[in-house]
């Protein structure tokens, strides 16, 4: 067989296109600074702040929802992740008597808008939250927060969830 045989064979194997770029290193260092980028802006987060006090075997606890969160999958995260720890949650008004509840989640969170990358709408992110874990006498059991901090804002983009995740795990076992 030809070489020019061999060569239109080979060509028929291949699928789609292909596009080489004269500056491979040029190449490579945009893609590897869009992975960078992705990983900072989508990153873990951690909780901040922690107080742990005593450990509470808790199996059931009440949220006491504040509407000036402004978050509006915040409780919804909030209760997926108890949820995950096997902890059933209710939702209550502010002002429910302590009495309903052996256990009480008490919260506050701040929002901040800014543009995704790549986008041109605002869109809003949690940036701060609180998590104060009480009994029903409003003895504190444990406090810990979620804050954005740093010059790159790690995980400014992540979902309010995974900003809750280790703020709740730390609320409830201390670390």
């Amino acid at each position: 067989m030809k070489r020019s045989e061999l060569a239109a064979a080979a060509t028929l194997l291949l699928s789609g296109c292909s596009l080489v770029s004269p500056l491979p290193t040029l190449e490579l260092a945009k893609a590897a600074g869009a992975a960078v980028q992705h990983a900072v802006l989508y990153g873990p987060s951690e909780a901040r702040h922690t107080v742990f006090h005593e450990p509470l075997a808790v199996s059931a606890l009440c949220i006491e929802y504040r509407p000036d969160a402004q978050i509006v999958d915040f409780v919804p995260s909030l209760q997926a992740e108890l949820k995950a720890r096997r902890i059933d949650s209710r939702v209550y008004e502010e002002g429910t008597p302590r009495q309903t509840c052996d256990a009480w989640l008490r919260y506050t969170a701040a929002i901040a808008w800014d543009t995704t990358p790549f986008a041109a709408e605002y869109r809003p992110y949690l940036r701060q939250a609180s998590l104060t874990l009480q009994t029903s006498s409003g003895r504190t059991l444990a406090t810990s927060q979620y804050r954005l901090e740093g010059l790159l804002e790690a995980g400014k983009w992540s979902s309010t969830r995974d900003k809750l995740a280790p703020v709740v795990s730390a609320l409830l076992t201390g670390a």
